[in-house]
């Protein structure tokens, strides 16, 4: 029982150092990528509501208009520009919701990630405490197994390795919004963009899948 409560230590030891190392680097991430993709949707929700001096100037248009019928005036309303149109029949364009609906998800999934890893990270040390008790040596390897099949059971590594993957999705879809983004702004700008995401993807395909072949 010794010989196994020093190896399974080891091993467990090992096990959650990983999963701590792994948990450390996706906090840091997502909490500078987090801060980034809500920089960005701060600029990109403008998109989706009517700009507020039109509204203004739509208002004040029609009060102007009561006020000069009442008093029966004839004088020539230059108040309202020709692009003023009724705020309450406002929709934004399809790109605009695009763009905000990938940067909402890319948002989203990095928070839930970080979530996750916290969990984590507290998951790992609780199973040091109850895995390492100062019971007799039967007894503790009884609560070894015991958890030890659980994290099996449960698949518990698979989940380790789906948060870095959670990740990149995240990521990808916040490149996707970009492009969608510079696309309506500037071409040039677009088109370097998207050259570099381009090489981006073929590298972190290249990467991905070269272990296997």
């Amino acid at each position: 029982f010794t010989m196994y409560l020093e190896r399974a230590g080891e091993h467990d030891k090992k096990m959650t150092d990983g999963w701590k190392g792994d948990a450390d680097g996706i906090l840091v991430f997502t909490g500078l990528f987090s801060a980034s993709v809500a920089t960005f949707l701060g600029i990109s929700l403008q998109s989706l509501q009517p700009n507020s001096q039109d509204t203004s100037t739509f208002y004040l248009a029609n009060i102007y208009q009561v006020l000069s019928d009442s008093n029966g005036s004839h004088v020539p309303i230059f108040i309202t520009p020709p692009s003023s149109s009724d705020p309450t029949a406002f929709s934004p364009p399809a790109s605009a919701v695009w763009v905000n609906v990938l940067w909402f998800m890319s948002l989203v999934i990095s928070l839930t990630c970080a979530l996750l890893a916290t969990l984590l990270q507290r998951w790992a040390r609780r199973y040091l405490q109850i895995t390492q008790p100062r019971y007799s040596l039967r007894k503790r390897q009884r609560i070894r197994a015991f958890y030890f099949e659980g994290v099996e059971k449960h698949h518990l590594p698979w989940v380790v390795e789906a948060l870095p993957a959670l990740l990149h999705v995240s990521l990808f879809l916040f490149f996707a919004g970009l492009v969608v983004f510079l696309f309506n702004i500037n071409h040039t700008v677009f088109s370097i963009v998207i050259s570099w995401v381009g090489i981006c993807v073929g590298m972190y395909t290249y990467i991905t899948f070269m272990p296997i072949f």
